[in-house]
C-alpha cells in the first residue's frame, strides 16, 4: 500500500470517529450524525411500543415492520462503523486491544444486542421466541443519548462522583434490611408460621416496609412484632433518604461547578490557540516532552478523535491531532501596529507564491484574508486578486491601513 494511500485510509478512518462518537459544536456532520441516531432510537423504541397494541398493528403492522427493519439495519451499519473506526476512537491502543475494548464494552454490548437478535432467527429459527425477548435490550441505547446532551450527561457524571457514597449508603440499607428481617422472623414466626416461614419472608416484609412498597401482604400481629415494625419504618425512612440526598447534593455541585468553569474562562487572563498536524508537521511522531515549547507558552489539550487527552511529557503526537496552545495575552503596554493591504486586479503580487514575493526583511505577511475566511501563510500559499494581507512591517507602504493590537 503506497503511503499517500495509507495516510488518506488514516485520515478517513479519523474522521469517521469523529462523526460515530460524540460530535463537538463546531462540527456540523458530526453534531449531525448526533441527532440522526437519536431520533432513530426513538423512532425504533416508539415502534416497539405500538407494535404491542393489537389494534394498531392490525391497521399499520406493515409500515410498523418497515420502520423496524430500517432502524435495525442501522443499528448495525453505525456497529460496523465503530469497530471500523475503534483503533482512532479508543487512541494509543493497537487494532485489535481497541476492537477488544468496544466490543467487550457495556455500549459495544448494548450496540450489538440492539440489532443482533433481529436477525438470529433468520439463522436459527426454533429460537425465534428467546430471541425476541433478547431484542428489548435495545433499549439500552437511551443511554447513548445520555451522552449526546450536556443536561443528561450531568447524570452519569453526579453518579460515577458519588458512587463510593451512593455504594456505602446501599450497603448500610441491605444490612438493616438482613437484620430487620432476621429480627421479625424471631419475633413472629411462632405467631404465624405459615406468614413468616423462614428469613426469606422476613426479607420480603423488610423490603416492603423500609422502600415503603406498601403491598402489605406480610405484616406483624404480635405486640413486640407491631413495636418492632414502628421502629424499623422510621429507620427506614431515613436510609433511603440517605441516597436521595447524596445525589441531589451531587446535581448542586455539579451545576455550582458548572457555572464556575463558565465564569472563570470569560475572566481568564489567558489566550488559546488550537492548531491541527498535518502531515508534513515536524510534531508529529515527538512525545510532549521532545516538543521544547518556548517559555511562556504550554500545551495545554490534545483533541484526538473524541478524546481530550492530557499532555503528559509522554504521550506522542499524531497525525490530524489538534493540539491546543496557551499564553498570556498581550498587554495594553505591548502594541503592535500592522498594515491591511487589499490586492486588487492591477496588483503584481496576484498568482504568486508568498515565498517568491519581493519583501522587505523588515516586513512579514500575518494573515490572508479571502472570501470570508482567514488563511494562515505559508511559503506555498498563493495569492489572489480580493485576498486582503495583513503585515507586520517598519515600513510606509502606500494604500495600506493602519491596524493597532
Amino acid at each position: 500500500m503506497k503511503q499517500s494511500t495509507r495516510e488518506r485510509w488514516i485520515a478517513f478512518r479519523t474522521r469517521l470517529a469523529r462523526i460515530v462518537e460524540v460530535g463537538a459544536a463546531d462540527d456540523l456532520f458530526s453534531r449531525g450524525y448526533d441527532f440522526w441516531i437519536t431520533g432513530v432510537i426513538a423512532v425504533n423504541l416508539i415502534v416497539s411500543v405500538l407494535s404491542t397494541f393489537s389494534e394498531i398493528y392490525s391497521v399499520c403492522g406493515t409500515v410498523l415492520d418497515v420502520l423496524e427493519s430500517m432502524t435495525v439495519g442501522f443499528f448495525a451499519a453505525d456497529y460496523a462503523l465503530r469497530l471500523l473506526s475503534a483503533r482512532y476512537i479508543f487512541s494509543g491502543k493497537s487494532e485489535w486491544s481497541a476492537l477488544a475494548k468496544y466490543v467487550f464494552s457495556f455500549s459495544g454490548i448494548v450496540d450489538l444486542l440492539s440489532f443482533l437478535p433481529y436477525y438470529l432467527p433468520v439463522f436459527f429459527p426454533d429460537g425465534a421466541v428467546a430471541f425476541r425477548i433478547f431484542r428489548i435490550i435495545r433499549i439500552f441505547r437511551l443511554f447513548r443519548i445520555n451522552a449526546y446532551y450536556d443536561s443528561l450527561n450531568a447524570i452519569t457524571e453526579v453518579l460515577s462522583k458519588k458512587k463510593q457514597q451512593l455504594a456505602s449508603s446501599v450497603f448500610i440499607i441491605l444490612i438493616l434490611m438482613l437484620s430487620s428481617s432476621l429480627c421479625m422472623y424471631s419475633v413472629e414466626h411462632d405467631a404465624q408460621p405459615e406468614v413468616f416461614q423462614n428469613a426469606f419472608s422476613g426479607i420480603w416484609w423488610s423490603v416492603s416496609t423500609l422502600l415503603t412498597v406498601g403491598y402489605g401482604d406480610i405484616y406483624p400481629i404480635t405486640p413486640l412484632g407491631k413495636a418492632l415494625g414502628i421502629l424499623i419504618s422510621f429507620l427506614g425512612v431515613g436510609m433511603v433518604a440517605i441516597p436521595t440526598g447524596i445525589i441531589s447534593a451531587g446535581f448542586v455541585e455539579q451545576y455550582a461547578r458548572m457555572q464556575n468553569s463558565t465564569r472563570l474562562a470569560r475572566e481568564m487572563d489567558i489566550n488559546f490557540i488550537k492548531i491541527q498536524l498535518e502531515p508534513k508537521d515536524s510534531w508529529i511522531g515527538k512525545s510532549v516532552a521532545e516538543l521544547q515549547l518556548p517559555h511562556g507558552m504550554i500545551l495545554t489539550a490534545i483533541h484526538r478523535a473524541h478524546e481530550v487527552l492530557i499532555p503528559r511529557g509522554d504521550v506522542r503526537l499524531m497525525l490530524h491531532d489538534t493540539v491546543i496552545l496557551g499564553a498570556e495575552p498581550l498587554s495594553d503596554r505591548s502594541r503592535i501596529y500592522l498594515k491591511e493591504i487589499f490586492l486588487g486586479d492591477q496588483n503584481p503580487w496576484n498568482g504568486q507564491l508568498i515565498r517568491d514575493l519581493d519583501i522587505s526583511r523588515q516586513s512579514m505577511i500575518v494573515m490572508v484574508k479571502r472570501g470570508g475566511r482567514v488563511i494562515i501563510p505559508k511559503g506555498n500559499t498563493r495569492l489572489k486578486a480580493g485576498d486582503c494581507l495583513v503585515l507586520h512591517t517598519k515600513l510606509h507602504l502606500s494604500g495600506s491601513t493602519n491596524i493597532e493590537i
